[in-house]
């Protein structure tokens, strides 16, 4: 009710010259994508790693190679193989070979502790991981319990000209031999790609296959599988394409320093730039100093991040008289984007830098500022991007519109949203109803049809641009033997956005240090979820039925 304003898409008004509303897509599976950059550009950089090159030719018959790789071993049509790895050649060639095998990929940060990785192998039913061989030691004490039947282990040794020149985190090797369960085979990833074959064809049908189990949070807490379809995928591809005008297939450069295991990454980045048959530099990890000489040593024209990146690198880039003037485009997401940064930013490159906004479940990309052509609005995460359709709609009851410039809940329609969360039906019918995605981000709609957060989801944590939700903290917490209760908020930080701030009430009796309560969280924890501060307290604030009112512990910070 009182949509009108919202169905009148308001906001094709102000798209960008030569974007147009609504798209025809390809109804093909994902790793269509590359075979046709290699059919185009076949001889063309589609990767860069420490200086080593590999052309979309190459890499599209190692992805056909590996899928083969993949059946022969004998996982079958659409069970999951996980994907632990940061940026590297082996993450590209396994993430379309697997997808090509018919497989679900599963894609996974290298960060998480044995225990995370452990509870989700098992939510998964993942049957094969690929993982580095400096990881072995987290996987092998991960695989109590799961389904995994194959681990295949590889080194970036494999794929950079000189070994030496690899940061020591990436040389770090088990510390002695590595025992797995007796049913789990282990593969080396450069064998499997010797194995001579091709892989048998399947019938993937692009709307209904899913093609990757990406984890999130969600609207509610604990990490649970969006099923993004192969078609979600390559809609979401095609739809930053065609807002990007400016940029041209086969003459554009990414930095890749956004994970590929994130949603943000994964499309941003590998997807897009696949898509635009563009050279994607492989950043295993974000370093300031290493990104801002990569983009410069390779004249890149396209880097997607996050704010505290773009601050970091222009900040290097002057202190160190760097030419980083390539740069044409960069669409920022995972927190507000300061007007300090952006104009500070493109005063630098002399390139457009601009906000966006996405989340897992729509594959993710849903909104844009115009790039070129069009007015970017500081503070806005911009126009919905074509085909997607967007209300704002009252918080009690999700149904009716709210007029314009007035807050609701943010719900999103079109072809990039995903078909539900695996094993989670009543999530997903919370999530998705009526063919719409309930976004749980509070939001408001200008009279030009631009959007804005105005608050995040009420409890959600953003460290650096990744989501931290309190009951997965909390839960951690939970376990250790002296505390009674917890509670997990976030507290602004001038460079992270936000840290992880815990409030603990001990048992009766027993006594715990701040060190102490964080060191337990690191050993079960990804690094930018463990908590940074702890403070000890007798009593959490509650509600009348006993609900702790974390709303409360951030007012406390903030003295309002």
């Amino acid at each position: 009710m009182g949509c009108e304003w919202y169905d009148q898409k308001v906001w094709l008004r102000r798209y960008p010259q030569g974007v147009p509303s609504s798209l025809q897509y390809p109804e093909v599976p994902l790793d269509s994508i590359l075979s046709e950059a290699s059919k185009r550009y076949p001889n063309k950089a589609a990767t860069l790693l420490y200086g080593a090159r590999m052309s979309y030719g190459e890499l599209d018959e190692l992805a056909t190679k590996f899928a083969f790789a993949v059946q022969n071993i004998g996982v079958g049509f659409g069970e999951r193989v996980a994907l632990m790895l940061p940026n590297c050649p082996q993450f590209v060639i396994a993430y379309y070979g697997v997808v090509r095998a018919g497989c679900i990929v599963v894609p996974l940060n290298p960060l998480l502790s044995w225990y995370e990785l452990n509870a989700l192998m098992k939510d998964c039913g993942a049957r094969m991981i690929i993982t580095l061989d400096a990881l072995m030691d987290k996987v092998s004490a991960a695989l109590h319990g799961t389904a995994i039947k194959h681990v295949v282990a590889s080194s970036l040794a494999s794929y950079v000209p000189v070994w030496l020149s690899l940061p020591v985190w990436l040389k770090t090797r088990p510390k002695g031999k590595v025992e797995l369960p007796s049913d789990v085979s282990v593969h080396q990833f450069e064998q499997l790609l010797r194995v001579q074959g091709k892989p048998a064809p399947h019938n993937i049908n692009p709307r209904d296959d899913t093609a990757v189990f990406q984890y999130t949070g969600g609207t509610t807490g604990l990490p649970k599988a969006a099923m993004l379809t192969h078609y979600n995928l390559v809609v979401n591809a095609h739809q930053c394409s065609a807002w990007a005008t400016e940029l041209k297939d086969g003459e554009e450069t990414f930095i890749c320093v956004l994970p590929f295991f994130h949603s943000y990454g994964m499309t941003a980045c590998l997807s897009f730039g696949v898509l635009k048959c563009a050279t994607l530099v492989l950043a295993p990890r974000f370093d300031v100093a290493e990104t801002t000489k990569l983009i410069s040593r390779y004249r890149v024209t396209v880097f997607m991040g996050v704010p505290s990146m773009y601050g970091a690198v222009s900040y290097h880039a002057q202190r160190s008289n760097i030419d980083i003037t390539s740069i044409k485009a960069c669409i920022s997401g995972g927190a507000p984007l300061p007007k300090q940064i952006a104009v500070e930013f493109e005063r630098v490159t002399g390139g457009k830098l601009v906000e966006g906004y996405g989340l897992t479940e729509a594959s993710p990309v849903t909104h844009i500022n115009p790039i070129w052509g069009g007015e970017a609005k500081i503070g806005s995460i911009g126009l919905p991007i074509p085909d997607t359709e967007c209300r704002v709609v009252d918080l009690e009851t999700g149904a009716n519109c709210v007029p314009v410039g007035e807050v609701g809940e943010l719900i999103i329609r079109g072809p990039q949203v995903m078909k539900g969360y695996w094993n989670r039906p009543e999530e997903t019918a919370q999530t998705l109803r009526d063919g719409w995605l309930y976004t749980g981000d509070i939001a408001k709609m200008d009279e030009d049809g631009y959007f804005y957060i105005v608050d995040r989801k009420k409890d959600l944590i953003i460290v650096e641009g990744f989501n931290v939700y309190p009951r997965e903290v909390e839960e951690v917490l939970y376990s250790h033997q002296k505390v009674k209760e917890a509670a997990v908020v976030g507290e602004k930080h001038p460079v992270r956005g936000e840290i992880v701030k815990a409030y603990v009430v001990l048992r009766e009796g027993q006594d715990a240090t701040e060190i102490e309560i964080i060191e337990f969280c690191r050993e079960r924890l990804s690094p930018y979820k463990v908590p940074r501060a702890v403070e000890f307290v007798s009593e959490l604030p509650k509600s009348a039925i006993g609900k702790v009112l974390r709303r409360k512990l951030r007012e406390n910070q903030t003295g309002e």
